[in-house]
């Protein structure tokens, strides 16, 4: 199948859960640290530069964006997590908006889990994993920030994310890089089979 990423649209930010869209669309979920680089993912399968906003201030949105690309999937941005500046009511409300989310099973088709290539995930990451691993929908690991560290600790640092997060062997962890676009074609080839799938089965 083929995509037009040049065809993409935002439809709506949904505060809570009644606001999300329940077409037959699928749906492709974006998540990560507020300072991971999840607009910069996005912008860069889109091959567009400024589509999905690149927030000055991480942390800010506290809703779901979606985003609808070529009128055949949903590009779903959660809102960041792990961001210390956020009150402790607005981050008890994300972890309920979240929490309903992932319990509709009906709203998810594929997760990207984006993580900091050159850090060990954090206890949020590892949260968020757990999460994506409950929800019996695949999902994939996105090690973003390839282009800062060097050859020599792209392996070990993919081995490290894997054990930290405890993935099965079925779950890819794709090394990419928002700035140069290193990891790209394999991710958009993933998100493509995913999407034919989910089509093939609502066709039944």
């Amino acid at each position: 199948m083929k995509l037009n990423t040049q065809n993409a649209e935002f439809i709506r930010s949904a505060a809570k859960l009644a606001d999300c869209p329940r077409d037959s669309l699928p749906q492709i979920a974006f998540a990560g640290r507020s300072n991971v680089g999840k607009s910069s993912v996005i912008n860069r399968l889109l091959g567009r530069k400024n589509f999905a906003r690149v927030g000055s201030a991480p942390g800010k949105t506290t809703h779901i964006n979606y985003f609808r690309i070529d009128k055949q999937v949903y590009f779903v941005d959660l809102p960041g997590y792990g961001y210390a500046k956020v009150s402790k009511q607005e981050r008890a409300r994300w972890g309920q908006l979240i929490g309903q989310w992932f319990d509709d099973a009906s709203l998810l088709t594929l997760g990207l889990l984006l993580v900091d290539i050159r850090h060990k995930p954090t206890a949020d990451d590892c949260t968020m994993a757990q999460w994506f691993k409950a929800s019996g929908k695949p999902f994939v690991v996105v090690a973003n920030k390839h282009d800062k560290i060097k050859k020599s600790e792209w392996e070990p640092n993919v081995a490290r994310i894997r054990e930290t997060l405890e993935l099965p062997e079925e779950v890819p962890v794709i090394s990419f890089s928002a700035e140069k676009g290193t990891g790209r074609e394999e991710l958009m080839g993933l998100i493509l089979d995913h999407i034919q799938a989910e089509n093939a089965t609502a066709q039944g």
